[in-house]
């Protein structure tokens, strides 16, 4: 009975620790983007609230709490009142399963550095990416605004077709690991990573999830020059900021499904493993960063056209090959 409370005790604690690093990384992600962009383009970001501008979050928190709550006359309110927390509980619920370190031993007792270690766990975390669509659907559609009705409709189906790409290339690290559980395909790449193993398979993802997070330059559902701002427009104070929380959070964990699917999740020499994983994830993130300071917005007809006539036949090549050879090897 006391092994059983105090491993429960572990697991809040551990629930209570990941959500509230997880959080802390999406606003402090916000106040990176700002500062690196700001370098990139030559001029300051926000340097004025705390030292250095390290507590803009903050302050960028209270600005949007106390901001008032705008809700359209024509809106479907019960609709457009829920579906910004949708896009926010979808990306944490799906950290659950993403392990970010190996097993520790504390009390006599081996606690997973990972929520919930489900043996399916690559199918979960495609099912909620794909839930995390209603979201962006519902509250472009309760919006009742032709602007905010295209954003949701362009974030649909370029979700739609990018989901499908993604879904094929992680079958080749189904198939290597022989496993759905993420923690079983990190121990797969003990000796070497599956980006250099299969290299189609981690370009296809890495294009993929930059479609799924709507940044740039897959950021067609928002595209302010288009649709003032898209899925979103009629959003004020924290419900605007929900959106948000939500994206940055959705960075986090597909930078966490990218280590843990390609880059060997937390295997590393000399620092601790999860010192490595924070490390990978980090650096995926910047480099989304890097990008959306570097690249301009495709057309709609180019996204669309990529997505179906390159990387949908691509990533169906690459299973066919993969198979191949791994039946040829087995």
């Amino acid at each position: 009975m006391v092994d059983q409370f105090v491993m429960l005790a572990l697991i809040l604690i551990k629930l209570v620790l990941v959500f509230a690093v997880v959080l802390s990384m999406a606003a402090y992600l916000v106040l990176a983007e700002r500062k690196i962009l700001a370098r990139m383009q030559l001029r300051y970001g926000p340097n004025r609230a705390g030292p250095g501008g390290m507590i803009q979050p903050m302050a960028d928190l209270i600005k949007l709490l106390t901001k008032e709550d705008f809700i359209p006359a024509t809106a479907d309110r019960g609709l457009f009142l829920i579906a910004p927390g949708l896009s926010a509980l979808t990306a944490l619920l799906t950290f659950a399963v993403i392990p970010f370190g190996p097993t520790l031993e504390i009390f006599d007792q081996k606690l997973p550095l990972v929520i919930c270690d489900l043996n399916i766990g690559l199918l979960y975390f495609l099912a909620l990416s794909s839930l995390a669509g209603y979201g962006l659907a519902l509250g472009g559609w309760a919006s009742n605004s032709k602007y905010s009705l295209l954003g949701s409709i362009r974030g649909l189906s370029q979700l739609i077709s990018y989901e499908l790409a993604m879904g094929l290339s992680v079958v080749p690290v189904v198939m290597m690991a022989k496993s759905f559980s993420l923690t079983a395909i990190v121990m797969a790449q003990e000796t070497i990573p599956f980006a250099l193993l299969n290299p189609p398979a981690f370009l296809i993802f890495l294009i993929s999830i930059f479609a799924e997070s709507k940044r740039i330059p897959f950021d067609l559902p928002e595209a302010e020059n288009e649709l003032v701002g898209g899925f979103h427009t009629e959003y004020s104070g924290m419900r605007f900021g929900l959106f948000f929380v939500g994206e940055y959070i959705n960075l986090v964990i597909l930078s966490s499904m990218l280590t843990v699917l390609f880059l060997g999740g937390w295997h590393g020499p000399w620092l601790p493993g999860i010192v490595w994983f924070m490390v990978k994830v980090l650096a995926i993130c910047f480099f989304f960063i890097w990008v959306r300071g570097s690249l301009p917005r495709l057309r709609y007809d180019q996204l669309m056209n990529f997505g179906w006539k390159v990387l949908m036949p691509l990533a169906l090549l690459n299973v066919l090959v993969t198979g191949a050879i791994l039946l040829g090897m087995g």
